[in-house]
């Protein structure tokens, strides 16, 4: 195996790789990665046995073909450390070390055989689309901050994926909040079909999608799902659970409608938040006429109260939420202000979008 490729070339896609790769693994050869050299192509892979990505990238000049793995950490530190510009030799020696020369550098890389190397299984696929990246991208940036994190309902540290019809939609909830977003894709799926994407794989399929208008091919299988575009494929392994019933916890007929500027109660928020008790977060919202008041406290007795104009007309509200579920929505949405739809001071909020909103989010109260 002998090949010679530009350090810019080989960096990206050894670090996206070398991202899914776990430092304290209980195989060896799972902190490695899989490098495979074929006519004029090079790929690479890594995986934590749940996450799968194999990159690739076309090289100028191959002299021999071949596979190997070596340590993920060490090759990108190399790469890191060499300058801009550098051209990078590869050759295979004895196959036990793998020699990387760049002008006056050389390192000499332990290897372990590519047979030691496991390989993502093939399920069935239940069926495939073409979508463009940014749309996948804007589905998991919309809702992936509600996800759970080490949930004990293992199924909620996770994202649902769900296609019906030519929709699809991701949700994420952590039991005391939850994110959905929805978007028209250019297929028709007669029966809804659901699948529950583990959090590490949501992770790194984001560092993975841009907000390009090109297109990635999306196969979905009852184990796994798999993300393929021209210089990369993601596999994940799916969560075998049963995602809670979305749609219940959706708020209904609520009448009490709020508009609000999102910058202005964005920094209201974190002003607040200041003085919040600093374990449970709670701030108390007091919606008026034309006026909420944002009143926080704490175990010290210290308390902090901002004041902001709004579009409300109606009874006067006195609702408690955890100011940092009300941050993360008012940091994701990107709109001039947030609709916020109230039933009573027990219910759950929903905020959203004034106008045509593919994404919705539910918050739901505190006693405080």
């Amino acid at each position: 195996m002998k090949f010679t490729v530009a350090r810019e070339a080989l960096l990206k896609p050894l670090q996206l790789v070398a991202g899914v790769v776990e430092r304290r693994q209980t195989l060896p050869v799972l902190a490695n990665v899989l490098l495979v050299l074929e006519q004029d192509k090079l790929s690479l892979t890594g995986t934590d046995l749940e996450v799968e990505i194999v990159g690739r990238l076309p090289l100028d000049n191959v002299s021999e073909p071949g596979e190997i793995t070596v340590p993920a950490k060490k090759l990108v530190d190399i790469c890191r450390s060499l300058s801009d510009g550098a051209t990078i030799e590869f050759i295979l020696e004895d196959d036990q070390k793998l020699l990387v020369k760049s002008g006056r550098s050389r390192f000499s890389l332990s290897t372990l055989p590519a047979s030691d190397f496991p390989a993502t299984e093939k399920s069935e696929a239940d069926f495939e689309f073409a979508c463009a990246q940014f749309l996948l991208k804007r589905l998991i940036d919309r809702t992936s901050f509600a996800m759970a994190q080490q949930d004990v309902r293992y199924y909620l540290n996770g994202m649902l994926w769900e296609v019906e019809g030519n929709q699809l939609r991701c949700v994420a909830t952590d039991g005391h909040r939850l994110a959905m977003c929805t978007r028209d894709i250019d297929v028709d799926i007669p029966t809804k079909t659901q699948a529950i994407l583990p959090r590490k794989g949501v992770i790194e399929l984001s560092r993975l999608l841009d907000d390009s208008e090109t297109t990635v091919q999306l196969t979905l299988g009852s184990h796994h799902i798999r993300i393929e575009a021209t210089d990369y494929t993601f596999t994940s392994k799916l969560v075998d659970g049963k995602f809670p019933d979305y749609e219940r916890v959706l708020p209904k007929g609520g009448h009490n409608i709020v508009i609000g500027s999102r910058q202005e109660l964005k920094e209201a928020f974190a002003r607040t938040a200041i003085l919040s008790n600093e374990k449970y977060r709670g701030v108390r919202l007091n919606f008026g006429d034309g006026l909420l008041t944002i009143v926080a406290n704490n175990p010290e007795q210290e308390e902090a109260e901002e004041q902001v104009v709004i579009d409300y007309s109606g009874d006067n509200i006195e609702i408690g939420f955890n100011v940092s579920y009300l941050q993360d929505v008012a940091n994701t949405l990107n709109t001039e202000n947030i609709k916020i739809t109230l039933s009573d001071a027990n219910s759950s909020a929903l905020l959203e979008e004034p106008e045509a909103s593919d994404s919705v989010y539910v918050v739901m109260p505190m006693r405080l």
